[in-house]
């Protein structure tokens, strides 16, 4: 019987082309190549910055009173 592989090299195609490059608007390298839109500031998909009240943590600003 011939000598056959058990998928290892199968995994040489898995790390040939990233999915994300650095976006023009952002400069992170969050541009998905294949959906043309970006991750972390929605380049491509809206002309608007994408931003959500839950990504800031709210500062509590209390008065000490002495």
């Amino acid at each position: 019987m011939g000598k056959t592989s058990a998928g290892t090299t199968a995994f040489g195609r898995l790390h040939k082309k990233s999915t994300h490059k650095i976006c023009r608007r952002c400069g992170r390298r969050s541009f998905n190549i294949r959906k043309k839109y970006c991750a972390a500031c929605g380049f491509g998909r809206t002309p608007r910055i994408r931003k959500y009240s839950w990504q800031n943590k709210n500062l509590q600003r209390t008065v000490r009173v002495v």
